[in-house]
């Protein structure tokens, strides 16, 4: 019960940053629910949560979303997202950890280092941008780090990406669970109850986020973020380069 506890606050913290800065659920949620429910059953959650707060901060922000980059990516997301589901089927837990961690401490390191990069129009980027996102979501439940990479290439305003980030993971999120779900890829479900605690805590959590976008910087809230995410993906790593 503690654990599923702990599970909560986790999802309370990734959605007040998710909506403070536009990213935040996966790149929080996904080492600290693989630490405490096991790396297959954590992202999966994980999953199922960036799937209900990209869905409710949605409508707080639909009026600054590109619908039609939105709809591309969502679109070359599928094939990476099939991919990812046959990954997850076939790794054992202990290397899913090591993919986990590795994922979300290179990520962490590629937006806190990335240089400025050569400005690149088109819709291969974007297209490669969504089939990466999508293996990224499926495997490790996170996707920020190849948007990331994607609005710097092609010059994004950021305003428009962080509100465009939110069907894009909601979209990511519930291919991540449907293809793991018919591949057979899934783990044992959570409790009857918790979905109900997740859409609850994620409510919550958007509504927070909604008060304090004006009091607390971008900047500082994707700085916490990075730091929660790459703590968690360093002990990840280790965990499972351990079990191994």
């Amino acid at each position: 019960m503690a654990i599923w506890g702990l599970a909560a606050v986790a999802i309370l913290v990734g959605t007040v940053l998710q909506r403070v800065s536009g990213t935040g659920v996966g790149l929080v949620c996904a080492p600290i629910l693989a630490l405490l429910l096991g790396s297959a059953q954590g992202v999966l959650v994980t999953n199922a949560t960036t799937t209900v707060s990209g869905f409710l901060i949605m409508l707080a922000v639909r009026r600054d979303i590109d619908w039609r980059r939105a709809g591309a990516i969502c679109l070359a997301a599928v094939p990476g997202a099939i991919l990812g589901a046959f990954v997850v089927r076939e790794l054992s837990p202990s290397w899913l950890q090591v993919v986990l961690g590795a994922v979300v401490l290179t990520g962490v390191l590629v937006t806190v280092t990335l240089p400025r990069l050569p400005e690149v129009r088109g819709r291969g980027p974007m297209a490669l941008a969504g089939v990466i996102g999508g293996l990224f979501n499926t495997t490790a439940g996170v996707a920020a780090p190849a948007m990331v990479i994607y609005s710097r290439l092609s010059r994004w305003e950021h305003r428009s990406f962080a509100a465009t980030l939110q069907p894009i993971f909601m979209t990511m999120g519930a291919l991540s669970v449907v293809t793991k779900t018919a591949l057979g890829a899934a783990p044992t479900t959570p409790p009857w109850w918790f979905p109900i605690v997740v859409v609850l805590t994620v409510l919550a959590g958007a509504r927070l986020g909604g008060l304090l976008v004006t009091r607390v910087s971008t900047d500082h809230a994707r700085t916490l973020a990075l730091v929660l995410a790459g703590t968690g993906g360093a002990v990840t790593l280790v965990r499972g380069l351990t079990a191994l």
